[in-house]
C-alpha cells in the first residue's frame, strides 16, 4: 500500500514539474516586448500611466519598454515666440475620400485614406488656435516645377509616382493659406532640407516650432528631427499627425516624443494655448 502511495506521489510531482518546464520553455520562447504588451498598460487605466506616457502608442508598447524610456521623461511646453509649420496637406494624400487606408490605395497609392480625413478637424482647430494668438503660419509641399527636375531629386524611395503632381501637391482648401502665410516647396522628406524654412523662422525670432501634417514616420518625422537639429523647440500635436500605418502612427509618434519633440493630445496643447493669455 505504502509502496502504491509512493509511486503516486512521484509521477503526481513528475507531472508538475513537466507542466513547469513547458511553461518555462514557453516563456523563454517569447521575444522580450512579448512578456508583456501595451495592452495591458491600457487596462490599468489612465490613473496609473504616467501623463507623459498618456498617449495613443500606450497600447503597443509594454510596461517593460515604457520604464526603459523613463530618462527621456520632462515637463513639456511651448516657447515664447512659437510657428505653425503645416507638413504636406497636399490633394493627393486626401484622395479618395474617407476610405479604409487600402481601399483608397488601390485607386489612389499616395492616398491616407481615413486615417487623413480623421486628422482633417483637429488640424482646423490647430490653425484657428494658432492664427487667433498670430502665429506666424508656414506650410510645405512638394516641388512639381518641370525645371527644378522633381524626379531626380525625391523624398523617399517610393517607387510609384502622382501622374499630376502639379495637382497632388496643391494645398486642401480644408487649410487654404492666407496671403501673410509662407508656402515652402520641397524636394527630400524634411521642411528644412534645401529650403529657406530655418532662415525664415530665425529671421521671426521663433523658439518653437509647432507640427502638423503627414506623414508621421516620412516627411513629419523628418521635419521634427531637422528642426530639433536646428535648436528649435518641437511640439507636434498628436490628433493632427496622421500615416497610411495605425503602427507606425503610433510608434514614431512615441520615438519622436522622448527624443525630439513634445507630443501634445489637442486637449493638451489647447491648455498650453490657454496658459499663454
Amino acid at each position: 500500500m505504502r509502496r502504491k502511495v509512493f509511486l503516486s506521489i512521484v509521477i503526481l510531482a513528475g507531472l508538475g514539474l513537466m507542466f513547469l518546464l513547458n511553461d518555462a520553455l514557453q516563456s523563454a520562447a517569447q521575444p522580450v516586448w512579448a512578456a508583456s504588451t501595451g495592452e495591458e498598460v491600457a487596462k490599468k487605466g489612465a490613473s496609473t500611466l504616467d501623463p507623459f506616457e498618456d498617449h495613443c502608442w500606450k497600447d503597443v508598447m509594454s510596461p517593460e519598454i515604457l520604464e526603459i524610456y523613463t530618462a527621456y521623461k520632462r515637463d513639456t511646453y511651448i516657447g515664447k515666440r512659437p510657428a505653425l509649420v503645416a507638413i504636406d496637406l497636399y490633394r493627393q494624400v486626401f484622395d479618395g475620400g474617407p476610405l479604409p487606408v487600402y481601399e483608397a490605395f488601390k485607386k489612389f497609392p499616395s492616398s491616407c485614406g481615413i486615417n487623413a480625413w480623421n486628422a482633417v478637424k483637429p488640424i482646423q482647430e490647430v490653425f484657428a488656435l494658432a492664427r487667433a494668438n498670430k502665429f506666424p503660419v508656414f506650410y510645405t509641399t512638394g516641388d512639381a516645377r518641370k525645371q527644378a527636375k522633381p524626379k531626380m531629386v525625391e523624398a523617399t524611395q517610393r517607387q510609384t509616382r502622382s501622374k499630376d503632381p502639379g495637382r497632388g501637391y496643391e494645398i486642401m482648401d480644408e487649410f487654404k493659406p492666407e496671403p501673410q502665410d509662407v508656402i515652402i516647396t520641397k524636394q527630400r522628406a524634411s521642411g528644412f532640407f534645401g529650403t529657406p524654412l530655418a532662415a525664415h523662422l530665425v529671421q521671426l525670432g521663433i523658439d518653437t516650432v509647432i507640427i502638423v501634417g503627414e506623414s508621421t514616420s516620412g516627411c513629419v518625422r523628418a521635419s521634427v528631427a531637422d528642426a530639433y537639429s536646428h535648436g528649435f523647440h518641437v511640439v507636434v500635436v498628436e490628433e493632427g499627425v496622421f500615416d497610411r500605418s495605425t503602427l507606425n502612427h503610433k510608434v514614431n509618434l512615441f520615438d519622436m516624443h522622448h527624443k525630439y519633440a513634445d507630443v501634445m493630445s489637442l486637449e493638451e496643447f489647447k491648455k498650453h494655448i490657454e496658459k499663454r493669455k
